[in-house]
């Protein structure tokens, strides 16, 4: 019998704080369901945002008034950082994790893909838990990907996964902005559904992120149409993660 596999996305604004600042319970309480996860067979391949907002930490203000270089700088540094974080929460579960970077060229049909699909696997294979991210340091223009939410999708497709679960700091879609009383939470949402009419531009959240809720609404619709369901949920709730594998009503399920 085949072990299920997810691709579960964490965005930015769910690691971290207003100030920007990393948050270590979160990423530990990501890796805890994880590891549940993989003692019930369930193999997942995490999409970590953060790289930026960890060089930020290290470095403060540079003096690089470019905007793409000093992502590319941020991103360099923070990379490795971020990593470490994650080696470390994961070795305390005794687990082990891989880094793979990567540029949307590498998902073009060809050697590039064939490469990436035998490093999925053969990472999986192993009980390792993959941390995709994009390879910001170098990754510009034509080769970058709208944000980590396509990124998420197309290694879903990449391994086959039977969900796609993008974590946010929303509790899904809403039928206006989630702090209107009025707003009420989709469930349940097919391809064809008119949802994108009600996303707002209130300019709130996905602060520090390239995606928003238009381009999550995008993808997620994009991904169940290739048969992967896919989820929209707030990565600050507790056991999240979890409930969404076991079925439970958590965030918007985007279905084929």
């Amino acid at each position: 019998m085949e072990k299920k596999r997810i691709v579960v996305k964490v965005g930015t604004n769910v690691m971290t704080n207003k100030d920007n600042r990393i948050l270590g319970p979160v990423l530990k309480h990501l890796v805890e369901q994880i590891a549940t996860l993989y003692e019930e067979d369930v193999m997942v391949v995490l999409v970590s945002s953060g790289s930026a907002i960890a060089g930020k930490e290290v470095l403060g203000d540079v003096n690089i008034e470019d905007a793409s270089k000093r992502r590319q700088v941020f991103s360099a540094v923070g990379q490795p950082r971020m990593m470490r974080h994650y080696y470390s929460i994961f070795h305390d579960y005794g687990m082990r994790c891989a880094q793979v970077l990567a540029t949307k060229r590498d998902f073009s049909p060809g050697i590039h893909r064939e490469n990436m699909i035998n490093c999925y696997e053969s990472l999986l294979s192993e009980g390792i838990i993959p941390i995709a991210n994009e390879d910001d340091a170098v990754s510009v223009t034509m080769s970058m990907f709208s944000d980590n939410d396509e990124l998420a999708s197309l290694v879903a497709e990449l391994i086959k996964a039977d969900a796609l679960i993008i974590l946010s700091d929303t509790d899904g879609l809403y039928t206006g902005h989630p702090e209107d009383d009025e707003s009420e939470k989709l469930n349940k949402v097919t391809v064809d559904e008119n949802v994108e009419k009600y996303v707002q531009e209130s300019g709130k959240g996905e602060g520090e992120g390239r995606g928003g809720m238009e381009s999550k609404i995008k993808i997620a619709k994009g991904t169940a149409a290739k048969n992967i369901t896919t989820y929209i949920a707030n990565g600050k709730r507790k056991n999240v993660i979890l409930d969404i594998v076991a079925g439970k009503p958590v965030g918007t399920k985007f279905t084929a």
